[in-house]
């Protein structure tokens, strides 16, 4: 697979955006975030802010009977403390007894060794969806080392072919973001992936914005399944409603504070429609 060329963006996509959102948003799914202590707050807001419900739960006498109750969970190993290290694997063997989708955030893996061996161990676990940048999608895949920190140093289009793989082997899907996002599903023999074009360069300048897209996508994973819609779709519409917001913010914020209180608003105030037209989506073929 290949990255889409210059008059790709023209292209179209079968999800419906705008629909997804609705669901979400009227869904007001709730969300067990078990996710670095850098980003907690930030998570919150944001989930508020696009529709759905916190909860930051991680202690090991509670996160297995919290991911039983949410709707989506989300796994962040972004700064692993050895007693949230022992409630996310309650929460993960929890999810999976009681069917709740769980999504795995592999932050820096490839540099350090616990959290690479943690994400890479939990692969078998059936996370519903992995989500990533291109660094820690190419460490996961045992395709090579990590990025700079949490920061990436590979592009979205070297990272196509061990995200096919990753969700080939989870049966989840597999979003790489960057300047572009790809959204690969692979099971079954049947391949599909949607490139998403939104989003703002500040939003690189804002702590947490990739962290909080993870629990974003928790959440459009538990509405959807609710409504019987496709997790790959959730997943897009994950992206492409963060994204909107970022582009949104970037028109009005000239640096990186007013753009993060300027994309928490859009978040919130964005219609569905809005978001489903701010974007633009591309159904690629493998």
């Amino acid at each position: 697979m290949s990255a889409p060329g210059p008059g790709a963006s023209s292209g179209s996509s079968s999800v419906d955006v705008a629909h997804l959102v609705s669901v979400m948003r009227g869904a007001e799914p709730l969300v067990h975030c078990l996710t670095n202590s850098v980003v907690r707050q930030i998570t919150a807001d944001v989930l508020l802010a696009a529709g759905a419900a916190p909860a930051m739960v991680d202690h090991p006498d509670e996160a297995g009977d919290f991911a039983a109750v949410a709707s989506g969970v989300l796994i962040n190993v972004g700064n692993p403390t050895t007693e949230q290290i022992e409630g996310m694997h309650a929460a993960i063997a929890s999810a999976r007894d009681h069917g709740t989708p769980w999504v795995l955030d592999p932050v820096a893996v490839g540099g350090l060794a616990l959290r690479t061996g943690l994400a890479t161990g939990w692969l078998d676990h059936g996370p519903a969806a992995i989500r990533a940048n291109a660094s820690e999608i190419v460490a996961l895949a045992g395709a090579g080392a990590g990025g700079r920190g949490v920061d990436s140093t590979h592009d979205v289009a070297v990272a196509l072919a061990p995200a096919l793989s990753l969700a080939e082997r989870t049966g989840g899907i597999v979003a790489v973001t960057g300047p572009q996002d790809i959204v690969v599903t692979n099971s079954g023999g049947s391949t599909i992936a949607t490139w998403v074009t939104s989003g703002h360069p500040l939003l690189q300048k804002v702590i947490g914005t990739g962290c909080a897209l993870g629990a974003v996508t928790a959440a459009y994973l538990g509405a959807a399944r609710t409504a019987g819609l496709p997790d790959h779709d959730a997943v897009v519409a994950a992206h492409a409603h963060v994204g909107a917001a970022g582009t949104a913010a970037g028109r009005v914020a000239a640096g990186p504070g007013l753009f993060a209180v300027a994309w928490l608003d859009a978040l919130y105030t964005l219609t569905p429609e809005e978001i489903a037209d701010t974007v633009t989506l591309l159904d690629a073929s493998p």
